[in-house]
C-alpha cells in the first residue's frame, strides 16, 4: 500500500484535531508508474479511478468489452517500401543523436586520456604474464 492510503486510514483525529481529510493532494512530478485501478466483476466501469492522478479512467479495450476486433487490412500496416524505410529509419536515428548530451573538448580529451592509459596498463600486465609464462615452460620444458 502506499502513503497516502496509510495516512487517509489511520484511525481516528490526531492531537491537533485534525482528521487528514484537508490534506492536499498533488500530482507527481514524474509519472509514477502505477497503471489505473481496474473495475473488478460486479462493479460499475464508471467508478474506476486513476490512482497517480485521481481522475476517472478511461474505459480499456478489454475491461468495457465495448472494442471490437477488426481484421487487418494489407494497408494499414507498415509501408513495404525499403526506400521508405530507410529514410524513415535515418530520421529516427537523427532524431536520437539530437538527444545526446555530446561531450565538450576537455571531457574528450580526459575521457581519452583515462581509456589510453587503461590500455597501457592492460597491455603491460598481459605482456608481463606472457613473458614470464614463456620464461617459466622455457626453464620447465627446456
Amino acid at each position: 500500500m502506499s502513503d497516502e492510503r496509510d495516512r487517509a486510514g489511520s484511525a481516528g483525529a490526531d492531537d491537533t484535531g485534525n482528521d487528514g481529510s484537508g490534506a492536499v493532494v498533488t500530482r507527481p512530478a514524474r509519472p509514477s508508474g502505477k497503471r489505473t485501478r481496474r473495475a473488478a466483476t460486479g462493479e460499475d466501469v464508471s467508478s474506476a479511478v486513476d490512482l497517480a492522478t485521481g481522475t476517472d479512467a478511461s474505459p480499456t479495450k478489454n475491461g468495457s468489452g465495448s472494442a471490437k476486433k477488426t481484421a487487418k487490412k494489407r494497408g494499414d500496416g507498415p509501408s513495404r517500401n525499403p526506400i521508405a524505410f530507410v529514410w524513415n529509419y535515418l530520421k529516427q536515428v537523427v532524431a536520437e543523436l539530437r538527444k545526446v548530451i555530446w561531450p565538450n573538448r576537455k571531457q574528450m580529451v580526459s575521457y581519452t586520456m583515462v581509456v589510453l592509459v587503461f590500455l597501457a596498463f592492460m597491455v603491460a600486465l598481459i605482456g608481463g604474464v606472457d613473458l614470464g609464462i614463456g620464461k617459466l615452460v622455457m626453464w620447465v620444458f627446456g
